[in-house]
């Protein structure tokens, strides 16, 4: 590493991308152990980060790869904030979850029209 590089901290730096909607979340995902920093996992939100490492972390129901392609002065638009990295993480196909009645009374308007959809696509 060069020792001229820009550096930032770990929690900042997925916020300023916009990874986390607060500082703090990002913080606890790091310090839970929940992150990868170039394929080692690491517990301490004040690690830093530069150009050009790779993290691995879990974000909703995925797991999202990226690649750091800037540091960030502040936490932006979602256009600057994407500058920042490089999306890495495979594409994955969303399989949406079959519409089922629980058997709890009458399905309303939305469950109905959505059960109809279900059927007239048949089995995929």
């Amino acid at each position: 590493m060069d020792p001229t590089a820009e550096k930032i901290r770990i929690d900042k730096w997925l916020w300023y991308a916009r990874f986390f909607k607060t500082r703090s979340l990002a913080a606890k995902q790091v310090s839970a152990g929940h992150l990868r920093l170039n394929g080692a996992k690491i517990s301490k939100s004040a690690q830093s980060v530069t150009t050009g490492d790779v993290l691995s972390f879990p974000q909703g129901r995925q797991n999202r790869v990226v690649e750091v392609r800037g540091i960030g002065t502040r936490r932006g638009p979602a256009p600057e904030a994407q500058a920042l990295y490089l999306d890495k993480t495979p594409k994955q196909d969303v399989v949406p979850a079959n519409p089922r009645f629980e058997g709890k009374g009458r399905p309303d308007k939305k469950t109905r029209r959505a059960l109809d959809l279900s059927r007239e696509r048949g089995p995929t």
